[in-house]
């Protein structure tokens, strides 16, 4: 088997104009909704991404019929879906195959799910998701390697989240939307993915209130109808390009970006002193920012920190990270959610980083600092977009092993990065 890498020369600036890819975390619960209803899901925008690939191709081992065109259309029929379970393989390579189980239990009343694979980042629970499924009528068995799920109808009631998870969010739409009566869901998530899963279901059908808030109300129908849905841009890709431009100090303009989806982005990334303008649909980040770091109002170390929507976006602390490497000061990077999300800079202190890691949780960073190239290896998709960042910034060469972990979120994204300017290469050994 030929492992693919990245060959990566730092030190040149970029420019040109970009435009983001389909929300990943959008395509991928909106893959499994084709499985409520037994007409087409139409979708555009799909990102043709590793993780995409993955749940496609679990969809079609259960006999849903797949149609892809060009430029990110993809049409899904599940009328020929039977008793098969998910395949195991490829359940264990994406956090969510588990989405499947609401469909799947409002539809047939049984479903096996292996336990989720996915990024490496830290214990990611599943209890929310199960809670709510247990709430709405199903009996679970739990067993070492999988959960046996049944019910023998499905019914609407008052669910409040155990936390703001977004698939636990999604999990208890799926499951409520065909179920008898009424459900009122509480302190759910309200990201952008999870309000377009929500008006996606709208569109086939389905009724649901309150998208957009920590509160829904489903009321339960019949059945679903096909539909078609256009996915908007993927705010993660847009928050990393943001911080692509502002590391190598290089002009950079993001078309298509939903820049009101960047208000807390633009305050977080502001303490590192990144700035940039709005224009119409589109963010314009200037080049050779000052990147100083902007202390709180008494003086003290500012800290960049998640938090649910509308917060800072966990996802996208590991980019915040390289480019506080490159800003003038003190910050204290806090990724409260996952334990093992900032273990990656271990990588960056080997390419000259002033890092002091606290604990899985705390890195204060002091800058600036000149990167060096380095053979490095991506442990997950974010962490990995950080990486080409911090060796696209750096001086000399970088390889970049387990690409494979940043293709699942990235889109040819050597190719796109080529069309900048960056020098970027994907070879195989």
């Amino acid at each position: 088997m030929i492992m693919e890498y990245f060959w990566v020369e730092g030190g040149h600036r970029l420019g040109g104009s970009i435009t983001p890819i389909g929300n990943k975390n959008a395509a991928l619960p909106l893959l499994a909704a084709c499985l409520l209803t037994d007409e087409t899901l139409h979708l555009h925008n799909v990102p043709d991404i590793g993780d995409v690939r993955t749940k496609l191709a679990l969809l079609s081992k259960m006999g849903v019929v797949v149609q892809e065109g060009q430029s990110g259309q993809c049409s899904l029929t599940a009328l020929g879906v039977g008793e098969q379970q998910p395949d195991v393989e490829l359940s264990r390579q994406i956090r969510t195959a588990t989405l499947l189980a609401g469909p799947l239990l409002a539809r047939r009343g049984h479903v096996v799910i292996s336990r989720p694979g996915g990024d490496r980042i830290g214990r990611r629970r599943l209890d929310t998701h199960l809670l709510a499924l247990q709430a709405l009528g199903t009996d679970i068995e739990v067993r070492p390697d999988y959960f046996e799920l049944r019910t023998d109808g499905l019914r609407g009631c008052d669910i409040f989240l155990d936390e703001m998870s977004v698939t636990g969010t999604e999990q208890a739409i799926f499951a409520s939307v065909l179920a008898e009566g009424t459900t009122a869901l509480a302190n759910v998530a309200m990201e952008p993915h999870v309000q377009e899963v929500c008006h996606c279901l709208n569109a086939m059908g389905a009724k649901i209130e309150g998208i957009g808030t920590h509160n829904l109300t489903i009321e339960g129908v019949t059945g679903l109808h096909g539909a078609t849905h256009r996915i908007g841009p993927d705010y993660m890709e847009v928050g990393s390009l943001i911080g692509l431009a502002a590391a190598t100090r290089s002009a950079l303009r993001i078309e298509q970006a939903r820049p009101d989806q960047h208000r807390m982005t633009r305050i977080m990334f502001g303490r590192l002193g990144v700035t940039w303008e709005v224009e119409g649909d589109d963010i314009v980040v200037p080049p050779d920012q000052p990147l100083e770091v902007q202390t709180d109002f008494d003086g003290a170390v500012p800290k960049i920190d998640d938090m649910p929507w509308p917060g800072f976006p966990p996802d996208l602390i590991s980019i915040a990270l390289v480019v506080a490497t490159q800003a003038r000061g003190t910050v204290l990077i806090h990724q409260k959610m996952f334990d093992q999300r900032l273990v990656f800079a271990d990588r960056l202190i080997d390419m000259g980083a002033g890092i002091v890691l606290c604990d899985p949780h705390r890195a204060v960073v002091m800058g600036p600092s000149r990167l060096r190239g380095q053979n490095l290896v991506s442990p997950d998709i974010r962490a990995g977009m950080a990486l080409v960042i911090a060796a696209l910034t750096a001086e000399g060469v970088s390889t970049i092993h387990n690409i494979i972990q940043i293709d699942r979120g990235y889109e040819q994204l050597e190719r796109r990065l080529q069309g900048l300017g960056a020098h970027i290469e994907r070879l195989g050994e």
